[in-house]
């Protein structure tokens, strides 16, 4: 059975009199183990299209389904119950180190102190932060920053992991091993998506997918995407 699927997807946004269109019936679907790297450029909608994916946000049209269920049919999501979504950089909460943030999500769950912790620093060891466990968050940066992002995602053990822009401002080291651990993910079965800036950053992609001018398709061989144009150059 598909993990994720966007049915027909319309989303749009209003500025007093003006009107934008960001997504205008958009269907993806994504299966258990599949990592699918969405590009465009700036203001193409691929945030968009990630925040309805995660059920972060709903969409003006169509309907979004995850394992089988709309995500909102009853007035909410799935984040914490199978869905992790994370930007590149958590928000710091009340000066609080990353150990003990991690251990939010578990705890508000119902998970006892020990059993948080545990899961706590089993997230941080798989994201590759382990050494982050005991820095303030609010002293994070660069690709620690993503990777303790990632951590709080996975301790609740989801099904999906949506993340947006995972290499953005990340030096090219950190860029390709943070992308080499997100397919690692997928290989464990974990189903990603996420969203890219540069065509040079969806490596290991099963899938990669250009989304503009309110259209997502166009699926794109990883290894050919470099000489592929971003927008139509301009006539001479």
């Amino acid at each position: 059975m598909t993990l994720l699927a966007l049915e027909r997807v319309g989303k749009r946004y209003t500025a007093g009199r003006s009107e934008r269109v960001v997504l205008d019936e958009v269907s993806l679907s994504l299966d258990q183990g599949e990592l699918v790297a969405v590009w465009g450029m700036p203001r193409s909608g691929r945030s968009t299209l990630l925040r309805i994916a995660a059920g972060i946000e709903p969409p003006d049209t169509g309907c979004v389904r995850f394992q089988g269920r709309d995500l909102w049919s009853a007035g909410g999501g799935a984040l914490g119950d199978g869905v992790g979504y994370c930007r590149s950089a958590p928000r710091d909460r009340e000066g609080r180190v990353v150990l003990d943030e991690l251990t939010l999500g578990p705890r508000a769950r119902g998970a006892g102190n020990s059993a948080a912790l545990l899961r706590a620093r089993a997230a941080l060891e798989r994201a590759g932060a382990g050494d982050c466990a005991r820095h303030p968050m609010g002293e994070l940066d660069g690709a620690a920053a993503v990777r303790v992002g990632l951590a709080r995602a996975l301790v609740l053990g989801p099904s999906l992991l949506v993340i947006d822009e995972p290499v953005t401002g990340v030096d090219l080291l950190h860029r390709d091993e943070l992308l080499a651990l997100l397919r690692s993910l997928a290989d464990e079965g974990i189903a990603v998506l996420m969203s890219v800036g540069e065509s040079t950053e969806f490596s290991g992609a099963d899938r990669a997918l250009r989304i503009g001018g309110g259209g997502l398709g166009g699926s794109v061989n990883p290894e050919l995407a470099e000489v592929l144009p971003l927008h139509r150059e301009a006539s001479a």
